[in-house]
């Protein structure tokens, strides 16, 4: 007799395949661009998943009755032998279809809530920080200084931040410039030191602010450029790399002049600075994280990166 269990067994199909593939890609999009990596695989998922579904519940279909040969033959006198009517939708297919449908269910409730906590923050609406570092006349023109502050003192010193910042005087229609660069090295993140004497070598008393963020910290400082104590990198007082591995110029603050003080905004990267001071040109682009390119064709190989405010 035909081996009816060989019957009932799965053809092959790719598309398991293409479904753990879409896996596979979405999980490394989580690392490396939530966003578009993390998309292009969920699609793929979602195409094979349901390719590989419909593959499975199509064989739920009644199976061709096949009657023996035996039963072909008349019986002399007899009427002609009736098959046995076969199981239309088969227990194991049924099953199998089921296990499939519960299965993705329990991944999605499972995978979708984490997935949420991990990937929404960054892009919902957060409150803009403003950074109140004081009236202009502690900033003196031409003069240097490493300001410490909290962008938002409620909570605490996780949100110490440095900047190095100089009074360029005016431009324009006696608008006032400022150069306000960030401490975090475009290497790995690590605090850029100023290199050069500062407040108690110079003679000069640091001076503390107290605004809206808390006490402000401004310390006098005379640097030849800047300098990452971690991996060697160098740059020079406009935050040009100069020297060692970092990818690209020191960030920078936006910055407004409020009822009288200077206020820090949002920051930016700077791929280089060209002229100095108020004439300086600065090529700024979103902020990007450490070590990784905003111009050129080597940015193209570095992934989307959330909304900052």
């Amino acid at each position: 007799m035909p081996d009816h269990d060989e019957s009932q067994l799965p053809s092959p199909t790719l598309w398991p395949v293409g479904f753990a593939v879409g896996i596979a890609v979405a999980l490394v999009g989580l690392i490396i661009d939530p966003v578009i990596v993390s998309s292009i695989g969920g699609a793929i998922a979602i195409v094979f998943g349901f390719l590989w579904a419909r593959s499975a519940t199509s064989e739920l279909r009644a199976q061709p009755v096949e009657v023996e040969p035996e039963t072909r033959a008349l019986v002399d006198g007899a009427p002609p032998a009736v098959a046995a009517p076969v199981e239309r939708f088969p227990r194991a297919r049924f099953l199998e279809g089921v296990t499939l449908g519960l299965g993705g269910v329990i991944g999605g409730i499972v995978t979708l809530p984490i997935a949420g906590f991990a990937l929404l923050p960054p892009f919902l609406g957060q409150k803009r920080h403003e950074v109140d570092l004081g009236p202009l006349t502690a900033f003196p023109v031409g003069k240097w200084f490493i300001s410490t502050f909290m962008t938002d003192p409620s909570e605490g010193e996780v949100t110490r931040r440095t900047a190095f910042i100089r009074n360029n005087g005016t431009v324009g229609n006696n608008v006032p410039s400022f150069t306000i660069i960030s401490n975090r090295c475009a290497h790995l993140g690590c605090p850029v030191q100023a290199n050069g004497p500062t407040g108690a070598i110079l003679g000069e008393p640091n001076v503390t602010e107290h605004t809206a963020n808390g006490p402000i910290l401004l310390q006098p400082v005379v640097p030849a450029g800047f300098g990452c104590p971690c991996h060697g990198g160098q740059y020079d007082t406009e935050g040009n790399r100069t020297a060692g591995p970092p990818v690209r110029a020191l960030d920078r603050y936006a910055f407004e002049i409020k009822n009288g003080h200077l206020v820090l905004l949002s920051t930016f990267s700077v791929a280089h600075v060209a002229g100095t001071g108020a004439q300086a040109k600065i090529h700024k682009y979103k902020l990007a994280g450490p070590g990784e390119h905003v111009d050129g064709p080597e940015q193209w190989f570095y992934p989307l990166n959330p909304p900052h405010h």
